[in-house]
């Protein structure tokens, strides 16, 4: 029997990449018009500071939009590879308990369920009270 494929962790999706395309449409946009505007006026107008600044600017935010994206990603990857370990090293305590409980015939020391559960150093579980302790 074939064993069946771990899931996949989760990753950013559509909405980070639809931002970051649409960033960097705006910024070949700017681009573009700044480009137009050099190559046909002589003089630098108040356009070509706009065009300038916008171009400037969406090309910074399709950047870091997609340095962003590429962090989320890698966050996700190695949250993903966490759970893994996680859950592996559980399992192999809980088997490592199993076995050590039948090749000790029971002499395996339980986990605490509950605070009470844990002795202290004379030996008592503080649920042991003989009425020895004042109110």
């Amino acid at each position: 029997m074939a064993t069946p494929a771990p899931p996949l962790p989760h990753r950013p999706g559509s909405i980070s990449l639809f931002f970051v395309a649409k960033a960097a449409v705006f910024a070949a946009g700017f681009w573009i018009w700044l480009l137009v505007l050099v190559f046909t006026r002589t003089e630098v107008t108040g356009l070509h500071v706009l065009a300038a600044t916008g171009t400037i600017i969406t090309t910074l935010v399709s950047v870091l939009l997609g340095v962003r994206m590429a962090l989320q990603r890698s966050a996700a990857e190695r949250h993903a590879d966490l759970k893994r370990l996680l859950v592996d090293i559980s399992w192999n305590a809980f088997a490592a308990a199993g076995n050590a409980e039948a090749e000790s015939n029971g002499n395996v020391v339980p986990f605490p369920t509950t605070a009470y559960d844990v002795p202290t150093p004379s030996g008592r579980t503080p649920g042991d009270s003989n009425g020895d302790r004042r109110r």
